[in-house]
């Protein structure tokens, strides 16, 4: 249980978290990926070594610590935490290996002169509390998607009855149930988990679907990265009536209910999720679509053509595409700016974007600058909020 004491000493050590959080998380991520072999499937090798990984979780520690005594505070950051771990099938044995790395990383950077016994009591109470709160939550979500209709638990193994490909970077896989069974209706803007075997090595893999619920089907657009072993297995490997174990659909970035115009905007595969919710919106009726995608060239654009069937289809539904380079004539070109959001999004729009992290940043300044309030602009994004700013 956390006590006063312990209260009083992780508050104490906020200062040490923000000059060295990211040191502590990167030593933790080398213990348990070295000394725990089977958590290595949880985690993506590629953000490990690009340091996205641990740059998020010292976030994420730091927050905790700034607020542990007012976990209200967090806001966004436990649910977001709450839909990762539940589509990667996080279950309540993982915890004791994550905690027992975590203050073996305290204790083994910060030195036992400031890690003394006391600090790490403290944090251990304090992981635990959290632990707890996270492992309550993420056992009713696993239940709630259990016992709904063409829900399931665990892994359930999905036939690819379809493959395309959408652009140069980016192909498509439809997946059924090999069951024959029934599909949940998930909320557009989620995304589900992949139990692959590559090499004879198990990877787990998040990606956003990418069409509307129908109850028969998934479907993800996976863009190929340079360095990517899950990515480039799909491309590669993955043929038509190929099974895959896959995990049930989650996140908490949805499309919410609403008359207000919908302003959609991405950038490079970001497009995915816009994709589900711009269908869900068009057929459920009564709200204005605007849809706006940025891509690097024509020839990595994908969707083009559902786009441009929409477009003919919907009166409501209108799209703007813009490309760094290449770009036909009557076509805007270059990055996002502001000029686009005045231009192309209503004032009263609720706008969701998505992206790569600069694109984000401009997206964010340019709609808060633009009058859009924080309830209005709805995104997804696992660092400090206060890094979209």
């Amino acid at each position: 249980m956390l006590s006063t004491e312990h209260t009083a000493t992780i508050k104490a050590t906020v200062p040490l978290l923000e000059a060295g959080g990211e040191a502590l998380t990167t030593h933790f991520y080398k213990i348990m990926l070295s000394e725990y072999p089977e958590a290595r499937p949880l985690f993506n090798q590629a953000h490990q070594q690009q340091g996205t990984q641990p740059r998020a979780l010292a976030n994420a520690v730091l927050q905790y610590a700034r607020h542990i005594d007012n976990l209200g505070a967090l806001g966004k950051l436990p649910a977001q935490i709450i839909q990762k771990h539940v589509s990667l099938q996080i279950l309540p044995e993982h915890y004791p290996m994550v905690g027992t790395c975590l203050l073996r990383a305290i204790r083994e950077v910060l030195g036992e002169a400031i890690a003394t016994d006391a600090v790490i009591e403290a944090w251990g109470a304090a992981y635990w509390q959290l632990a707890d709160i996270l492992i309550g939550a993420e056992g009713a979500q696993y239940a709630q998607i259990a016992a709904a209709p063409g829900g399931w638990k665990g892994a359930r193994q999905f036939s690819v009855i379809e493959k395309k490909v959408e652009s140069t970077e980016i192909t498509t896989f439809v997946l059924a149930p090999v069951d024959g069974g029934a599909v949940l209706n998930y909320q557009p803007g989620q995304y589900l988990g992949l139990k692959l075997v590559i090499n004879s090595q198990e990877v787990r893999r998040n990606y956003s679907l990418s069409q509307k619920a129908d109850g028969r089907t998934l479907r993800i657009s996976v863009k190929r990265e340079p360095s990517g072993i899950a990515s480039n297995y799909l491309h590669d490997q993955v043929e038509i009536n190929a099974v895959l174990d896959v995990f049930p659909p989650a996140g908490e970035f949805v499309l919410q209910a609403g008359t207000a115009p919908l302003a959609l905007i991405s950038g490079g595969v970001g497009i995915t999720p816009t994709l589900a919710m711009a269908e869900t919106a068009l057929e459920q009726g009564g709200r204005d679509v605007v849809f706006i995608h940025y891509a690097r060239k024509p020839e990595v654009q994908a969707f083009q053509e559902t786009l441009n069937a929409w477009a003919r289809k919907y009166p409501r539904f209108k799209l703007y595409l813009a490309y760094e380079e290449g770009a036909a004539e009557g076509t805007p070109s270059g990055r996002p700016s502001p000029v686009h959001i005045q231009e192309w999004v209503p004032a009263d729009a609720d706008a969701y974007f998505l992206g790569p992290k600069p694109f984000m940043q401009c997206i964010n300044r340019a709609l808060a600058d633009h009058g859009f309030p924080p309830e209005r602009r709805h995104f997804e994004f696992f660092g400090p909020t206060e890094a979209l700013n």
